[in-house]
């Protein structure tokens, strides 16, 4: 049985102090951003500027989960805090969905009602936010490649400076030729890809929130391939699911062959193996059942390229 926690390591702590200091510095632009927009009636501006403030408590609580979940596993804890950034990150992205449909509906109040706009003091500023956003995914990309959260908060940033640009442009086009209504339109383009990005990566959070087998790993396959190891008469009671972005975990009922039943502990060391290098699970538990005991269970699903196993799930 392996108990990985290699996506705890020691650049850990570097990676919070960057994320502490992306947080800072959000915030100082967020206030910046307001400033200049209700000073400039850019309501794009003051829309990047939320979308960054959004950034800013999306980094905080990532910096947050990233020390909670570091901590080990206790007597009511007992698998652990790892998850602790998968809730962080379901409550990031949620805001964002939230953040989005507010901004599109300011965005058609503004297009019903347009409002003057002082055009340098929008370009200007959202020159200083495109730096700052420019930034902040600097400090966040490295620890983005192996967390959710921090890929997430990355990903935002990146929108961040898009939305910047959007915001120039918006404002350089009220300079030349005085389109007030173009402020509107950029935000609600910064809207939709606000809408689009927190859509989408929503659904990974919620599936190992909910146990769901991992993406790429076809539970059916998994049984089939159990099945057909050495010594092994049927398996059931499957069990796949993700305790977090880096560890699979596994638990089954495997009934044993009659010669099997002499040596289990060579069919589970084998199950494992297969398991680990086949399908990339690093926990496995399996309970064994000799020839006459195995469990009642109904009948299940076919696994691929093998015989029927009995109640295969996949939760």
């Amino acid at each position: 049985m392996s108990h990985d926690h290699a996506g705890h390591s020691h650049a850990a702590p570097a990676t919070e102090g960057r994320l502490a200091l992306a947080v800072l510095v959000n915030v100082g632009l967020t206030v910046v951003q307001v400033v200049g927009g209700i000073l400039s009636g850019s309501l794009a501006l003051v829309a990047d500027a939320l979308h960054n403030f959004s950034d800013a408590a999306s980094l905080g609580i990532a910096w947050g989960a990233r020390r909670i979940a570091r901590r080990p596993a206790d007597a009511s804890m007992t698998f652990g805090y790892a998850r602790a950034e998968i809730v962080a990150a379901l409550i990031n992205f949620t805001t964002l969905i939230i953040l989005g449909l507010y901004l599109a509906y300011e965005a058609v109040l503004r297009l019903l009602d347009p409002q003057p706009i002082l055009g340098w003091t929008v370009v200007v500023i959202a020159a200083i936010a495109l730096v700052i956003d420019l930034v902040t995914a600097f400090l966040t990309y490295a620890g983005s490649k192996d967390s959710m959260n921090i890929r997430a908060a990355f990903l935002h940033n990146v929108a961040d400076a898009l939305g910047s640009v959007a915001v120039i442009f918006a404002g350089t086009l009220v300079l030349l030729y005085d389109w007030t209504i173009v402020d509107p339109l950029v935000t609600l383009a910064i809207a939709a890809y606000v809408l689009w990005h927190g859509g989408t990566e929503i659904g990974g959070a919620i599936r190992i929130l909910m146990n769901a087998a991992p993406d790429g790993v076809d539970t059916q396959e998994v049984a089939g391939a159990m099945t057909a190891t050495a010594g092994v008469a049927d398996v059931h009671h499957v069990h796949l699911w993700r305790l977090d972005e880096r560890r699979t975990s596994l638990e089954a009922h495997v009934a044993l062959d009659a010669d099997a039943a002499r040596h289990p502990a060579a069919v589970k060391a084998r199950l494992r193996t297969m398991l680990t290098e086949r399908f990339g699970v690093g926990h496995v538990t399996i309970e064994t059942e000799l020839p006459g005991e195995a469990c009642a269970a109904p009948g299940g699903v076919q696994p691929q390229g093998g015989r029927p196993a009995a109640g295969v799930a996949a939760d």
